[in-house]
């Protein structure tokens, strides 16, 4: 997250860029970004025949490329794109690309420190990087990169032995693992998905599958001495280091932490659990029955329903949760247990204050989008806005917008909802 206790948080709007104007300078213009505390904004922008780069309030970087895409502001607002040259890609950070090229990087990620990590392709291995330093080992093949929450750490999961077409007997012997900042596990798989690591960054937990029917977690190699029908992605509990996973037992989803079950195997479904901060809650998605999604916390579900439930979102303190229903193109709300008024062709992720006080959403209806704050809409929509951001006081929201051609910033007082 970003440290937003050094931005502009004066009430007010105040207009930082004419993108309206963009077009005319330009022979196309792709998609905005907001910077995290709406002081800039940024898009690719095509030069001349075949030459891109980016443009930042209304600045063009140095360099141009043959391609440009995957923009993204890191959290101290710094742009960063993938581009190609002569065939070979590497990052730009603020127009200045990493001195090394690459077959292709993508998935990029920041942390705390300003530390960027990507997935690498290099001469046809894969693995990643961190400021443009490689993994020492490299693999033919890789997948489900993640980063630790320190920005430093990686991990993937990796082909350790060659596989020929049709080799069904090495492949059910195992031929996969999980590689920690380019080290793998001894212990090979059959298959593993989704390593995540620990709050402090010193352990990493995945889905493995055992044989074609038995699924169970590994923790850094190691696995649980049961298996299961089928489990999905494991979480740490930050405050003692538990794992716990949704499983699949009889044909019901419950929960398990270190292999042992703490929710029974009642629902339909379980996955994207979530702990509260200090690790005495368990949130998850769960359907109480087929088709029917809610919230549960302690394996306790909410009594609203919809056909599907996502983007679940815990408070602070870890006593409030907020989510998104869906039913067929339709999207509301869902905040303690009950659904704001109102439904919206698209919704995004519900974010808290920092005192756990206030929800707030960006929503799209009618092709306009606005910014809601306990299920009241603030009092105008925009061609374009993205996610809400409160202050760390919790008294005001930033919205940043883009409102008939120019980008805006405004600090609105929650009392102006």
């Amino acid at each position: 997250m970003p440290d937003a206790s050094t931005w502009d948080w004066n009430p007010g709007r105040r207009e930082v860029q004419d993108t309206g104007s963009w077009s005319d300078k330009f022979e196309w213009v792709e998609e905005f970004h907001a910077s995290p505390d709406g002081e800039k904004v940024g898009a690719v922008v095509k030069t001349g025949d075949m030459e891109f780069t980016a443009c930042v309030n209304g600045d063009v970087w140095e360099e141009r490329y043959d391609r440009v895409f995957y923009l993204r502001f890191s959290p101290d607002s710094r742009l960063t794109g993938i581009v190609q040259q002569e065939g070979e890609w590497t990052l730009s950070v603020d127009g200045k690309h990493w001195p090394e090229m690459y077959g292709y990087i993508w998935d990029t990620n920041f942390g705390p420190d300003g530390s960027i990590t990507c997935a690498v392709q290099q001469d046809m291995e894969y693995g990643m990087g961190v400021d443009g330093v490689l993994w020492e080992n490299f693999f033919e093949n890789a997948n489900n990169f993640t980063t630790g929450s320190d920005g430093k750490s990686t991990a993937a999961v990796v082909q350790v032995q060659s596989l020929d077409q049709a080799d069904v007997d090495t492949f059910q012997k195992g031929v996969f693992s999980v590689a920690v900042n380019g080290t793998a596990w001894d212990n090979v798989f059959m298959n593993c998905y989704t390593p995540v690591f620990d709050a402090e960054c010193k352990k990493v937990a995945c889905q493995i599958r055992k044989t074609l029917y038995d699924y169970t977690i590994a923790v850094d190699g190691k696995i649980w001495q049961r298996e299961f029908q089928c489990v999905w992605a494991p979480v740490f509990n930050p405050a003692t280091g538990a794992v716990v996973a949704p499983v699949r037992l009889g044909g019901k989803w419950g929960m398990a932490q270190d292999g042992e079950l703490i929710w029974p195997a009642a629902f339909a479904n379980c996955w994207h659990q979530q702990f509260s901060a200090d690790g005495n809650k368990l949130w998850a998605i769960v359907a109480p029955s087929f088709g029917k999604f809610t919230v549960a916390v302690d394996g306790k579900p909410w009594d609203v329903t919809a056909p599907v439930v996502i983007d679940l979102a815990v408070s602070p303190d870890g006593n409030r949760g907020a989510a998104l229903g869906k039913d067929d193109k339709v999207y509301s709300v869902i905040c303690d247990g009950k659904a704001w008024p109102g439904s919206f062709e698209m919704a995004w992720k519900p974010v808290f204050s920092p005192d756990s006080t206030k929800v707030a959403a960006k929503v799209e209806k009618k092709g306009r989008f606005t910014v809601l704050l306990d299920g009241k809409p603030y009092g105008q929509d925009f061609d374009q806005c993205w996610e809400p951001v409160f202050s760390p006081c919790s008294s005001k929201v930033l919205i940043r917008a883009i409102d008939g051609g120019k980008f805006v910033r405004i600090v609105a007082d929650v009392s102006e909802f």
